[in-house]
């Protein structure tokens, strides 16, 4: 007699959704930056526009100084207003960007001279005038981005606001940005101040100053630009992140990619994998991290190549918009990473396929989530039911071994895992100039 065993109803990754499980995760949203030569590329429009995949919409270029007030006094807000519009007509969340950056700034004001009370009039008015201009449209802005030099001694950046008013543009700009919008979280951004270093170190200490001294600051977003392999621990992210909720802040994986060298192998792609569900399981890991949000969703549009040489492929979908494994990654960190706890999920295996022909050998684990609807399915031992994905991918359900999780040795080591899995950190020197320009 044939003996069964009665699992509930599993999602294939395929159809499994980033915001649909990011938000059963007990995150806020799930999203992705754009620009706007991309949204007229019509497919790649249905899918920035596919909710249940992206939320929220984070502005690549349109809202950056030299985008809005190329002269002084003259506010051109088309660009931003352009991608805002897209958001509200899909109901999309909105994170501003950026407001006061040492880059990407109009000629005028970089290459002015400036005393501290000129410079501060402009800045305020600068943030005055395009807060206003978006009042009520953005869940979050980035006010004050990457303040911090990438030198071992992570000291203040040299840009021309500090030249100016030295830290304390930090605080009056925080402080007019709330004036112009008060329902507005207000965010400071920047990269690599998740790894243990000067920079982590200083970054923590000046928003300390900022909470401690009063200033009205919401939330810190850690942008997370990657390379395979080489990314911090999960548990080195959430311990990082854990610091700023501590002060009573939110948190936020605001820029997520993590590039590779070119060609990309299919090693680098399950690495990839790899990495990226340790990022989004660091976030998960925290309670008061409420959203990610991925620096472009496609390789096609991916700023990586046009600033690191010989280095992309960051992204979850390739060049042709196709799904990568990085996506099934995503999944599977979000199926697994319940911040209540209160869901049970099934780890299934995912296959490079090499072929349309689907296969049933496993080289990396997924966790897809369980619903409350209930289906038979013959038990088994150690094989597995495949199924052909939409991605390219083989996803094969491997029956619970326990209540809630069952496990699976995969046959490579690609496994996804989890927050503490040893990932070396190793702090980047590398440039970073502009890195966080979709363009």
């Amino acid at each position: 007699m044939r003996s069964t065993l009665v699992l509930p109803f599993l999602l294939p990754a395929a159809y499994a959704q980033l915001n649909t499980l990011a938000v059963a995760a007990g995150l806020k949203y799930f999203g992705s930056a754009t620009d706007n030569s991309e949204i007229t590329d019509t497919a790649y429009l249905a899918l920035l526009s596919n909710t249940s995949d992206f939320a929220q919409i984070t502005p690549g270029n349109g809202q950056k100084w030299d985008s809005t007030e190329k002269s002084q006094g003259v506010f051109t807000f088309t660009k931003g207003d352009e991608i805002t519009a897209l958001a509200a007509k899909n109901s999309q969340l909105v994170r501003c960007h950026t407001l006061v950056w040492y880059s990407q700034l109009p000629s005028w004001v970089s290459g002015g001279t400036w005393t501290n009370e000129t410079l501060q009039a402009v800045m305020k008015s600068h943030i005055t005038e395009e807060m206003t201009h978006y009042k009520g449209q953005c869940y979050a802005w980035d006010v004050v981005n990457e303040a911090f030099d990438d030198t071992s001694a992570a000291a203040f950046r040299n840009s021309v606001f500090y030249q100016a008013m030295g830290e304390d543009y930090i605080r009056i700009a925080f402080e007019t940005a709330r004036a112009a919008d008060p329902d507005a979280k207000l965010y400071y951004n920047d990269y690599n101040i998740e790894y243990t270093g000067a920079k982590a170190t200083n970054a923590l200490a000046m928003v300390t100053k900022l909470v401690n001294g009063g200033t009205p600051i919401d939330g810190v977003g850690v942008q997370g630009h990657y390379i395979v392999g080489k990314m911090p621990s999960g548990s080195d992210i959430s311990t990082h992140l854990e610091a700023y909720t501590a002060l009573g802040l939110e948190v936020a994986i605001t820029e997520l990619d993590i590039r590779m060298t070119l060609p990309s192998t299919e090693s680098d792609l399950a690495q990839q994998s790899t990495d990226y569900a340790a990022a989004v399981t660091a976030c998960l890991d925290v309670a008061n991290c409420v959203g990610i949000t991925i620096w472009d969703f496609t390789d096609k549009y991916s700023w990586i190549p046009s600033v690191f040489s010989g280095q992309g492929a960051a992204c979850l979908f390739d060049e042709n918009l196709v799904k990568k494994p990085a996506y099934d990654g995503v999944v599977a960190a979000l199926s697994a990473g319940k911040k209540s706890g209160s869901a049970s999920s099934v780890v299934i295996a995912t296959t490079v396929a090499s072929t349309q022909a689907a296969s049933s050998t496993a080289v990396a684990t997924s966790v897809v989530p369980i619903s409350s609807a209930a289906i038979a399915v013959p038990a088994v031992s150690s094989s597995t039911i495949a199924i052909p994905t939409a991605s390219g991918f083989t996803t094969s359900y491997i029956p619970a071994q326990t209540s809630s999780q069952a496990v699976v040795e995969p046959s490579v080591s690609s496994e996804i895992p989890s927050a503490t899995s040893a990932n070396v950190p190793i702090a980047t020197t590398e440039p970073v100039a502009d890195e966080d320009d979709c363009e």
